[in-house]
């Protein structure tokens, strides 16, 4: 970050501050009040941070008005068309696009680290079985630190290295057997001979009793998945994961920090509300009761899975997934699964209705996630673990990025106190 010689004034009780502005690469200049506490003893107050760069970042920017989201400048609508994950966490993680040979050894390496330590078996079967598989990630994904001991140490620049492929590659194996774990079938081994979307499925659907073949729509669609999630700028499990690197924790327990984190409804579970949503709808015929609720400004219905707290036009990441989702309904068929049907219809009433066009509420990408997760096979509680597994690779690229930043401090917010002032303490038999 550089110096401008464009600067604010604030003036406080007739003092007047200098305050650097800083014009970034894309969006809005930022104000640099870091001085402002030591020089005019005051706080700024920002509850959510929704006006506060906690950072500065070259890894993905968002353009919420523009419905434009860049992964170190690529739009995400070419790097998912033209483009598949592994490239996209190569592109993430080292700043550019790799030639044919660099993408080659990475795909290698992330192949052959797919495997987990045998004894994380053990660790699994300490769950109950009904164990949510959020919660079965966030244990093993923080017990990874008991078992790789050569790649705890954030200061070792190689060992930040091996961690970050052992996550890229494990996870999606870690994901799957909290799955198979919490349907009682036995765990599936990855292998070396599919790729990661393709190997993810096998893992979840193979059984040993018989073989179970991987359909290229299906697999594509999953990477597609994969890819739009992979990261999304300073959201909150993101910034979780950097506050909790801020303090140098080990890699493992910063990304079960950003697991716990995105485990949370407002978050990675929106997805899994929307088809909730389409569950209490039953069947297209009571779709017009429904919009008529979601009108309704005295009825707390709303429609899940429409618009978006970041981008206020479309989501450019709804676009590519939609086109996956009508290939996988085409591929699999919507007659038999009324969720499926009524969620086709609901699109088609949403994007009809001036009422929701003119808000901007678009079908955003959990609308159609949910629908394709759905369509393949996987439980809703499936949902948000396989955000976890996507988004990944963004919170090691930004985790990386941290620990290379000469600025990097223990995030320490502040707050607006309004407690008590100074009291004595009284006498319990005086109280």
């Amino acid at each position: 970050m550089s110096d401008t010689s464009k600067s604010a004034t604030l003036t406080i009780d007739g003092e007047s501050y200098e305050l650097p502005i800083y014009t970034p690469t894309c969006g809005p200049d930022v104000i640099d009040i870091r001085k402002l506490y030591g020089q005019a003893g005051v706080f700024t107050y920002d509850p959510g941070f929704t006006s506060t760069a906690s950072c500065d970042s070259t890894i993905t920017f968002i353009d919420g008005d523009k419905g434009e989201l860049l992964h170190r400048g690529y739009p995400i609508e070419q790097l998912a068309e033209k483009s598949h994950y592994l490239e996209v966490c190569y592109l993430l993680l080292y700043g550019d696009l790799p030639s044919a040979a660099d993408l080659e050894e990475f795909e290698a390496t992330i192949t052959r680290h797919t495997m987990i330590h045998e004894q994380m078996h053990n660790f699994f079967r300490g769950f109950r079985r009904d164990a949510h598989p959020m919660a079965t990630m966030v244990g093993v994904v923080g017990a990874m630190s008991a078992f790789y001991h050569d790649s705890t140490d954030p200061n070792d620049e190689r060992q930040r290295e091996i961690a970050s492929h052992r996550l890229v590659a494990k996870m999606p194996t870690i994901a799957a057997m909290a799955y198979k774990y919490s349907i009682g079938q036995p765990f599936v081994y990855p292998r070396n001979d599919l790729d990661y979307a393709a190997n993810f499925l096998h893992m979840c659907f193979a059984v040993p009793a018989e073989e179970y073949e991987v359909d290229p729509i299906i697999s594509r669609a999953m990477d597609r998945i994969f890819t739009l999630h992979a990261d999304h700028e300073q959201n909150a499990s993101t910034s979780t994961v950097r506050l909790a690197s801020s303090s140098g924790a080990n890699p493992f327990a910063c990304i079960a920090a950003g697991i716990a984190c995105l485990w949370g409804p407002a978050h990675g579970g929106a997805n899994q509300a929307c088809l909730e949503m389409l569950k209490e709808i039953g069947s297209p015929e009571n779709i017009p009761d429904y919009i008529a609720r979601a009108k309704d400004k005295n009825d707390p219905f709303r429609l899940m899975g429409f618009g978006h707290r970041v981008y206020k036009n479309f989501d450019p990441r709804a676009t590519v997934m939609k086109k996956s989702a009508d290939e996988v309904l085409d591929l699999l068929g919507v007659e038999n699964n009324p969720i499926l049907a009524t969620a086709k219809a609901l699109e088609k009433a949403a994007l009809e209705d001036p009422y929701f066009t003119e808000k901007k509420l678009f079908p955003n990408v959990d609308f159609y996630s949910g629908i394709i997760l759905e369509a393949i096979g996987f439980p809703t509680s499936m949902f948000t673990p396989i955000f976890a597994l996507s988004r990944t690779v963004g919170w090691i690229s930004q985790w990386k990025e941290q620990l290379a930043d000469p600025q990097m401090k223990i995030g320490r917010p502040r707050q607006l106190y309004q407690g008590s002032g100074l009291r004595d303490y009284v006498d319990i038999e005086n109280r």
